[in-house]
């Protein structure tokens, strides 16, 4: 199950499983996105290759319109994919502490 939601500040809070099943779903909230985001991903327990696109189709369309995406409360396990996906050279990106 994958809940996202904004909070307070403009930010994007996203818990749970971002698979392919959730993809289409993710994907339609973050085309709603704009500018800069801080996405908290403290409570996102898995995500597939399907979600890492709907991360980086969001980022490449918010990088041509001046704004990004920003990872933040990024576990060890999710920095290590982002890590081996190379994603972390296309994320700015806070690991949880």
């Amino acid at each position: 199950m994958l809940a996202i939601d904004f909070v307070d500040g403009g930010g994007v809070t996203i818990a749970g499983r971002l698979d392919a099943a959730e993809a289409p779903r993710a994907q339609t909230f973050f085309d709603r996105l704009e500018g800069t985001v801080t996405l908290d991903c403290s409570r996102l327990e898995y995500i597939s290759s399907a979600g890492l696109g709907v991360l980086l189709k969001t980022q490449k369309r918010l990088l041509a319109s001046g704004g990004k995406i920003r990872l933040t409360g990024v576990s060890s396990h999710l920095n290590d994919i982002l890590g081996y996906s190379g994603f972390d050279r296309i994320f700015e990106v806070e690991r949880a502490r």
